[in-house]
């Protein structure tokens, strides 16, 4: 490879780990319209094994949307980031997959009059696939997401 290929990819794979921080980040804060805009057109997220629902991004953020009412303090930490650039024969293609491990602690809703919390704790954790596709006019972008729960556990 040269250094301009080198380069190509080092700068992709930077741009990649910029859009997985965005989806922890959107989620956390609850920015549906960011979470949309991390998608391609047509892209599709599946929750499904954590009990959620699998579809259109849209459509998923409409359901996050109103799922994590119940977690008003949550916070995705993604880790063990294992980034695969398609590879055109020594030049980067315009796909890439993620593999990543998480652990999402969430407190659910809850608190007596006086602002005592009396909610518990909830931890799911996990590996996300991530799918992306290098788009023409935003870049790198989602087409697909997994979400593949490992265990949970709730705790007073």
């Amino acid at each position: 490879m040269t250094q301009r290929v080198d380069l190509a990819t080092v700068m992709d794979r930077l741009a990649i780990d910029e859009v997985v921080t965005g989806y922890a980040v959107a989620v956390d804060d609850g920015d549906w319209a960011a979470y949309r805009a991390l998608f391609a057109p047509g892209g599709r997220a599946d929750y499904g094994s954590a009990g959620g629902v699998e579809g259109p991004a849209g459509e998923v953020a409409d359901w996050l949307a109103e799922t994590m009412k119940l977690f008003p303090v949550r916070q995705h930490l993604i880790v063990n980031r294992l980034i695969r650039v398609a590879d055109l024969g020594g030049s980067p293609g315009d796909t890439a997959e993620v593999r990543a491990d998480f652990l999402n602690p969430m407190r659910l809703a809850g608190e007596e009059s006086d602002g005592t919390v009396t909610a518990p704790n909830f931890v799911a954790a996990g590996r996300y696939a991530f799918a992306l596709v290098r788009t023409a006019r935003s870049g790198w972008r989602l087409s697909r997401v997994t979400v593949h729960e490992k265990w949970r556990h709730t705790s007073f």
